[in-house]
């Protein structure tokens, strides 16, 4: 389902990184390619476990510190970053993002399996309106949002400009859209090829099952 007529480049100063499941990266409503291909300064890359930031980056230097993990959570002060210490800081401090890309049974798995997420800043966000899946593909509690919408959203509370949340958001909306228009049988909304594959961390091209 190409939406490539609708993609829109914005640059940003925060960065985005998206760990994504294998079993996610062919799933026809999944969002992540449209993060990469909108963000420049976005790096997808397929896999279950990385040993750290830095690794999963692709790169040796890399402050964790000012990085934060997208995480749902009805105890967390919503729209507040989190330290692993207790504290708060403010979203604008931060130099990165990290969003976990599947299922929310497989965004636990990747959870579980990097242990190093648990040593991150956490941002839990609180969405004002539901998904724009809708029905297409229902979430858990009203809350949990698409990839792309919880990074969107993330990206204006760090002070981007609000033109970059409304154009990812559009462009998702046109994904749907599409998917509505072909009237797709439920089985096939849910897995079809993906316009291309995400990115190891080593650069190398993605595996089934890489680890």
């Amino acid at each position: 389902m190409c939406v490539c007529d609708r993609i829109v480049s914005f640059a940003t100063v925060r960065r985005v990184l998206v760990l994504q499941h294998p079993q996610e990266q062919d799933v026809l409503l999944g969002t992540a390619q449209l993060l990469e291909a909108s963000l420049p300064s976005a790096r997808l890359v397929l896999g279950l476990s990385w040993a750290n930031l830095g690794h999963a980056l692709g790169e040796e230097s890399v402050d964790p510190k000012r990085w934060a993990v997208l995480f749902p959570s009805r105890d967390a002060r919503p729209n507040v970053v989190t330290t692993r210490a207790g504290g708060a800081l403010a979203p604008s401090e931060l130099e990165g993002l990290i969003a976990l890309d599947g299922t929310w049974s497989k965004a636990k798995t990747l959870w579980w399996r990097n242990p190093w997420l648990s040593k991150l800043s956490r941002l839990a966000l609180a969405p004002t309106e539901p998904s724009i899946y809708g029905r297409l593909r229902e979430e858990p509690r009203r809350e949990y949002v698409s990839t792309l919408e919880s990074v969107a959203g993330a990206l204006t509370l760090c002070g981007e400009p609000a033109d970059v949340e409304r154009g990812l958001r559009r462009v998702f909306r046109t994904l749907v859209q599409r998917v509505r228009d072909a009237n797709l049988p439920p089985e096939e909304r849910r897995r079809a090829k993906a316009p291309r594959p995400a990115r190891r961390s080593d650069g190398k091209p993605p595996e089934p099952h890489d680890e």
